[in-house]
């Protein structure tokens, strides 16, 4: 060959080449003992052979000296340099592009001199749509050293990025009381959250409304704390000081005394008497609706017991007889009774500890009661200024009286140091002995525990707080220790569970009213229910043995279905809890993903086959933490996973009675399989386990709750019993319809109408009635009535006689 090795090769030789590609279609390997192996060069033939060539100048410049790595395929020959031509450097890149689509332009080609002037033109790579032309453009800037760094690095450049527009993040919003709209929530200091809430007043046993209200705070400082992760510092005071403590400890002091003295019959009839008067008067004059029904129920109460005794009195009944209807009156009035005994004597009590021993006895009732409902520790609504009513509710009733009202220079103004009268507890101060006035002690403690500032100021609506939850009613009426119309948290919870009552508040909107009804109960109870099967499914998918391999399972059209709904479910849930922690809508979006599962799971299992356990963990993984998936089992605090620790012993116990009943059922061993359903329904729901038997799967094994175990066996039973108890109600039905039939089987049609002589008088020969018991001829629609009825007879009595030939 004449042509230099190191020359440009300016056109190709295809007769020669399509040898060549013949023998290696694609793939040339030829190897460089500079580079110490196997190279590897792409030369993709066919397109080449597409290109037509420029006559040759000689034998030795029409082909590629295959042999010589550097005297390669160029990727732009002479043929295209009407290309050149193009001074429009957009439209020279639109050409390019077009041109070398269908040739190969692979690193390692040496540039022609076409290559290196198109290159040479082009002042900046092609933009990024011309996909071609900018990969060509970057192997040409690579094979050429000689070029200055700056100049390849200038031309060798990343497209242009942005980053997309995505879309909005929804932000955390609370509403707040005091201007009456969701605020975007933004704490003073950084992922530090500093929250007041007042606490309970402790005069009194703690109610439902109080479980409302620090349920409520309760589930929003864990949402905070644990799904946006803030820092939260929770402060909630106890009041142990003020006018209802003091007036409510005097009273029961008081009556305490009263019943010690134990007064005869009489005497009682007597002061309840004395009594009811003014009480009386107070009903009269009570305009609160809620209030007057209270009042008048007590009144009630009072009369129904007082008119036994006093009968009894006037009937000169003996002591045996009197003193138990006293004690009786003396229960019914023991609240009026206090008022006027307090009225008549609570000045005269003086003793501190008589005011501190009330509130240290139900603030540890309180902390009973808030340990029993899983609750753990670590103001302002504007329509309220100048709200009298309110303001006086807060002063308290020893403090608006006349004469102390009198003493303020505005009737905005309230105490914040209050001076003892007499029958009030009193302590030194420089304004002389007194006592804490209305709520100083919240500002005290909020002050000298979160600083001068605060994110969070909570409480009852009534206590005018930034944020407020809303009432818990009865009936309509707002539950109040003052109207008497209260559930106990011990009451409560001795119908429902602590988990079942957060269901409740949960379901509901924290800051709305929220009615407590057997209805309500009954729907977290359900929840709770539904939820707990969901879990106990799920980790039955999760402890099935599987292998390596097994655990990674094809996708399918319902697994991907599945997976984008949980994506879904967990962008809504997210979204409703920024929406005020709108946890309403979060349990019902719980509830789609949970149904959606649970159809799953039932499909997977009708066609006998096992969940993807992949998505199931996937969809799980996203529970942070090491707790196990669902609801805690065994007692409250129990720091061993008793599941884990039990769980292997009884699938090795599910296995054994499982091969068990597949030997008794092949050699029809009825005996053992009574055994094996007498441990899966009596003897396994006693330890808190459940088994349960599907036809051609493995048996499930499930911890539940011994309690739920216990009542499902008892609703079963009872579930059997009547259906048994229908049963025979319907087959006694069934035989006494049979007897009454073959009873009017029995009677010939000549019978049937001869004894009913209140409606006929007259028959043929054949027993038919013609005359009416007034001797009226029948009208023809009657006879055509009764007529169907005698043939009727006629066919029943001939079917008896068939079946019974003697007539019995």
């Amino acid at each position: 060959m004449s042509q230099k090795p190191d020359a440009p090769i300016t056109g190709l030789n295809f007769a020669s080449l399509w040898a060549v590609s013949s023998l290696f279609p694609a793939l040339l390997l030829y190897f460089s003992p500079s580079l110490g192996g196997f190279r590897r060069l792409f030369l993709a033939l066919p397109a080449c052979r597409s290109a037509a060539p420029e006559p040759a100048a000689s034998p030795g410049a029409a082909a590629c000296r295959l042999s010589n790595p550097a005297a390669v395929c160029p990727l732009l020959s002479a043929a295209v340099a009407f290309l050149l031509q193009i001074s429009e450097e957009a439209a020279l890149a639109a050409a390019l592009d077009v041109h070398l689509s269908s040739r190969s332009y692979l690193a390692g080609f040496g540039p022609s001199q076409a290559d290196l002037s198109a290159f040479g033109q082009l002042r900046r790579p092609p933009d990024p749509q011309h996909v071609h032309a900018l990969r060509w453009y970057r192997h040409i800037a690579a094979l050429q050293p000689d070029l200055p760094v700056s100049s390849i690095k200038g031309k060798r450049v990343q497209p242009a990025w942005s980053p997309p527009a995505g879309t909005a993040v929804p932000q955390l919003r609370l509403y707040n009381s005091l201007t009456r709209a969701k605020e975007l929530f933004v704490p003073q200091k950084g992922n530090k959250v500093t929250w007041y809430c007042c606490g309970p007043t402790v005069y009194d046993a703690s109610h439902m409304g109080h479980a409302r209200s620090y349920i409520s705070f309760d589930i929003l400082r864990r949402t905070l704390r644990d799904y946006f992760k803030y820092d939260v510092l929770y402060c909630m005071n106890i009041t142990d000081i003020d006018d209802k403590i003091i007036r409510r400890a005097r009273q029961n002091h008081l009556l305490d005394q009263y019943r010690d003295r134990q007064p005869g019959a009489a005497q009682i009839l007597q002061d309840v008497l004395k009594a009811r008067g003014p009480f009386q008067e107070l009903l009269a004059s009570t305009v609160d609706p809620d209030k007057k029904q209270m009042l008048e129920r007590l009144d009630a109460a009072v009369g129904a017991a007082l008119a036994p005794l006093q009968a009894a009195v006037e009937a000169g009944a003996a002591a045996g007889v009197l003193q138990p209807l006293a004690q009786a009156l003396l229960e019914s009035s023991k609240d009026l009774l206090a008022d006027w005994l307090d009225q008549q004597f609570g000045s005269q009590v003086t003793e501190n500890s008589i005011f501190s021993s009330l509130p240290k006895h139900w603030e540890a009732e309180y902390h009973r009661d808030m340990d029993a409902l899983n609750h753990s520790y670590a103001k302002l609504v504007p329509e309220a200024v100048g709200d009298q009513k309110a303001l006086q509710e807060g002063e308290g009733d020893l403090s608006v009286s006349a004469e102390r009202l009198s003493e303020k220079k505005s009737q905005n103004d309230f105490a914040l140091w209050k001076a003892s009268k007499p029958g009030e507890p009193s302590w030194d101060s420089p304004w002389g002995k007194g006592r804490p006035g209305w709520h100083i002690e919240c500002s005290a403690m909020a002050g000298s525990i979160l600083g001068e500032s605060m994110d969070i100021h909570g409480g009852g609506f009534d206590l005018r707080y930034f944020l407020h939850t809303g009432h818990l009613t009865i009936a309509g009426c707002k539950m109040s220790k003052s109207l008497k119309n209260f559930i106990t948290i011990k009451d409560a919870l001795a119908k429902n569970t602590a988990r079942q009552l957060r269901l409740a508040f949960l379901m509901h909107s924290w800051k709305d009213t929220l009615d407590y009804s057997s209805n309500t109960m009954e729907s977290a109870v359900q929840y709770e229910k539904f939820l707990n099967e969901f879990f106990l499914n799920v980790k039955d998918v999760l402890r099935a043995p599987t292998d390596i391999t097994g655990r990674f399972e094809k996708w399918e059209a319902e697994e991907a279905e599945l997976n984008s709904s949980f994506f879904e479910r967990k962008a809504a849930v997210h979204a409703a809890l920024c929406d005020n922690v709108d946890t309403r809508s979060a349990m019902e979006e719980l509830r789609l993903l949970v149904s959606q599962t649970n159809g799953y799971m039932a499909g997977r299992k009708a066609s006998r086959l096992r969940p993807n356990r992949l998505l199931v963990e996937a969809i799980f993984g996203a529970i942070e933490g090491s707790e196990p998936i669902g609801f805690p089992i065994g007692a409250q605090g129990q720091s061993v996973d008793l599941e884990c620790t039990v769980m292997p012993y009884l699938s090795v116990l599910s296995d054994f009675r499982e091969k068990v009943r597949k030997i008794a059922r092949e050699q029809k061993v009825m005996e053992l399989l009574q055994l094996c359903d007498a441990i899966r329904d009596d003897t396994l729901p006693e330890l808190g386990v459940r088994l349960e038997d599907h036809e051609g799967l493995p048996t499930v094994v499930k911890l539940v709750d011994k309690e739920t175990l216990l009542k499902e066996r008892e609703d079963k039973k009872r579930i059997e019993e009547e259906k048994k108890k229908k049963k025979e109600e319907a087959a006694q039905r069934k035989q006494e319809q049979e007897m009454a039939k073959l009873a009017k089987m029995k009677v010939p049609p000549s019978e049937m109408f001869r004894s009913e002589t209140d409606k006929f008088s007259k028959f043929d020969e054949t027993g038919f009635p013609t005359h009416d018991a007034e001797g009226k001829e029948l009208s023809k629609g009657q006879t055509k009535k009764l007529r169907k009825l005698f043939e009727a007879q006629e066919k029943l009595h001939s079917e008896f006689l068939q079946k019974n030939p003697n007539g019995i």
